[in-house]
């Protein structure tokens, strides 16, 4: 396998780049019939949705949603900066000028209304009307992917897949000019504007690939054309819309099923401890390569052992190769993550040295992290998401740590019929590790009526419907030495209490050290 050996991004004549233009991006949506010659040179610097992200040089993509409509916010979007706006239906002349894709080539009409009539100038933006904003943005990522030599990594799973991506990147920056996705741009939406984002530069991209139902990771592989693909884990995340956890394996399988074959230099990366993952090895035509902790695995880890917020140790085994590490990730079930990033980085060549070294950047620690709270106290953030294994992951690492631990869960969103199940299963685990409960949401209330019936203590358990009541209970339990998990569906947007917490409260009349209890 070829390996690419680069200088390091930063070293990079930034005037040799070639990213994407406005000529591309119509070459893109209206195909042959396009005019180049009277299209001006007009670089697009960034792909957004948010008007408020618009800035000099954006593509702004006009998308109707269930409560907001984009076309109302083109004005503002133009007013930002964006030199390039997609829209369905027509905007005022006045803004920008207009270019209509909506009808097809004839013999009399060969180009797209405005293309045919006068020549667009660069200092005005430009309007793309089209019949389906979101196909228009998938298209347009699509092509500007295939104009690049990259080699594309997907990511899926239940869990994990975001702090995966971002151990990934980060070894692959070590060696590859990286782009990735930010975030949880990892759907329908977020993944065409990544892909917009390449430029000559890039070698690697790591995308992360969701779904919520059948057929979305298909439709994503079909736009981002992975030759790399990992899946981390099949759990009851998404139950609710998919019904059962075969369904969701077969929706995580279209990742491997959509890879090239061997002979084409597909590599599919699987999580040897996950039964079902396991068995999508032979659902692929391309290589297959195991990780996880049992020494049938291609890569394997022993010796774990967890340091708290220093991170883990352990050993990676690889053939008759023993490599111990210490890196920066958090709880013993992290390791799964250390050794998927491995796995892609051995694969693909990669050494040793390269791969510690990514791994110990501590920006790829993004899923849990530690902050300081109030009342001289430790706040492990762990609130991008729940579901049960990673809310029994994180009671894990929070078993591990000295001092009084509290911990706050929230709602567990789309576990379907498993919506009890799980979040009784994480009350029983937060009966054994915590001394403090404090349960977000109706259904939070079932992890605490668990801990209760499981023995603990009547007193030692707050149910509360908010994130804002959550907060202000806090900060009348909280102890000097404390540690505070705080896990919940996004939905719930459980990083406010983080935030409420993490700095003094309004009247703080004890010297910044958090709230005088009364």
């Amino acid at each position: 396998m070829t390996v690419l050996s680069c200088a390091p991004w930063e070293a990079t004549a930034q005037g040799r780049l070639r990213s994407l233009t406005l000529a591309d991006l119509i070459a893109a949506l209206a195909g042959a019939w396009s005019q180049p010659e009277v299209v001006p040179a007009v670089r697009i610097h960034s792909a957004v949705v948010d008007s408020r992200l618009a800035t000099k040089g954006s593509l702004f993509v006009a998308l109707r949603g269930e409560q907001r409509d984009g076309h109302d916010f083109v004005a503002q979007a133009i007013a930002n900066g964006a030199v390039a706006v997609i829209v369905e239906r027509p905007v005022d002349a006045a803004l920008c000028q207009v270019v209509d894709l909506r009808r097809p080539p004839t013999e009399a009409h060969p180009a797209p209304v405005g293309l045919r009539e006068w020549q667009l100038v660069a200092d005005r933006p430009v309007c793309l009307v089209v019949r389906d904003a979101l196909a228009a943005l998938q298209q347009a990522a699509a092509y500007w992917r295939r104009q690049h030599h990259v080699s594309v990594i997907g990511i899926t799973g239940s869990v994990g897949k975001t702090i995966s991506k971002e151990a990934i990147a980060a070894v692959m920056r070590r060696r590859y000019r990286t782009l990735k996705s930010e975030g949880n741009y990892n759907n329908e939406i977020g993944l065409p504007l990544t892909l917009l984002h390449i430029t000559s530069e890039h070698q690697q991209v790591v995308l992360e690939m969701g779904m919520y139902d059948l057929g979305e990771i298909s439709q994503l592989a079909a736009i981002a054309l992975p030759r790399l693909g990992v899946v981390t884990n099949v759990g009851p995340a998404h139950l609710e819309r998919l019904g059962t956890i075969e369904r969701i394996a077969q929706a995580k399988a279209e990742l491997p099923r959509a890879l090239p074959p061997d002979a084409e230099g597909g590599i599919l990366i699987l999580n040897a401890d996950d039964e079902r993952v396991r068995a999508m090895a032979t659902l692929t035509r391309a290589r297959v390569f195991t990780y996880g902790l049992n020494p049938n695995a291609d890569l394997w880890a022993g010796d774990i052992e967890s340091h708290g917020l220093d991170g883990i140790r352990f050993s990676y085994h690889y053939g008759e190769q023993t490599v111990y590490a210490q890196v920066p990730l958090l709880g013993r079930h992290s390791v799964h993550t250390a050794l998927c990033a491995a796995s892609v980085a051995l694969v693909l060549g990669m050494s040793w040295e390269e791969i510690i070294a990514g791994l110990r950047d501590q920006t790829s620690q993004l899923r849990l992290v530690a902050v300081p709270g109030p009342c001289e106290s430790t706040i492990l953030d762990d609130t991008y998401n729940a579901s049960p294994a990673s809310s029994i992951a994180a009671l894990n690492l929070l078993g591990e740590l000295s001092g009084r631990k509290l911990a706050v869960l929230g709602d567990m969103y789309e576990l379907g019929a498993y919506t009890e199940e799980g979040h009784r299963l994480v009350g029983r685990r937060a009966r054994e590790v915590v001394e403090l409960l404090v349960t977000v949401g109706p259904l939070g209330r079932m992890i605490g009526e668990e801990a209760q019936e499981a023995g603990m203590a009547a007193t030692a358990i707050h149910q509360v419907e908010t994130g804002a009541e959550a907060a202000a209970l806090v900060r009348t339990l909280v102890q000097p030495g404390d540690v505070i998990l705080i896990k919940g569906s996004r939905g719930l947007k459980m990083e406010q209490i983080v935030a409420d917490l993490a700095q003094p409260p309004q009247a703080d009349t004890n010297g910044g050290k958090g709230a005088v209890n009364d």
